[in-house]
């Protein structure tokens, strides 16, 4: 997604010289609240999440990192059984779009994706 007007900030490198920007006394105001705003423009054009399913990540994610700290191949062991279940689950929503006839844009816009990616996701469902 791409914002409706592009904005310049130029720097005055002879101020800055060969300091990183970070170090640099440099303005970032503006460019700040311009990512901002596109990331809330972004934001509002996903698909949202139910807030279980929300409140269930944010615990999940939670519960591994806390093994990650105190059981590492625990959290390794977890870390493998999500990556099959996601897989599989992710295979058979692709596909349902597939059969829907959804676009890769489409699909991109609601995950907050580019097309490229989108259309990978699409095209590995349909080798179902």
């Amino acid at each position: 997604m791409r914002m409706a007007q592009r904005c310049s900030y130029p720097l005055d490198w002879d101020t800055i010289g060969d300091q990183p920007l970070y170090e640099a006394a440099v303005d970032v105001t503006g460019p700040l609240a311009d990512w901002t705003a596109h990331l809330s423009v972004v934001r509002d054009a996903a698909v949202p999440l139910p807030e279980q399913l929300t409140a269930l990540l944010v615990e999940m994610a939670e519960q591994l990192n806390a093994a990650a700290a105190d059981a590492p191949l625990a959290a390794l062991r977890a870390v493998g059984v999500l990556e099959r279940i996601t897989a599989r689950v992710g295979q058979e929503a692709a596909g349902a779009l597939c059969d829907d006839g959804m676009s890769a844009e489409a699909v991109a816009t609601a995950l907050d994706s580019t097309r490229s990616k989108a259309l990978v996701l699409l095209l590995t469902a349909q080798d179902r």
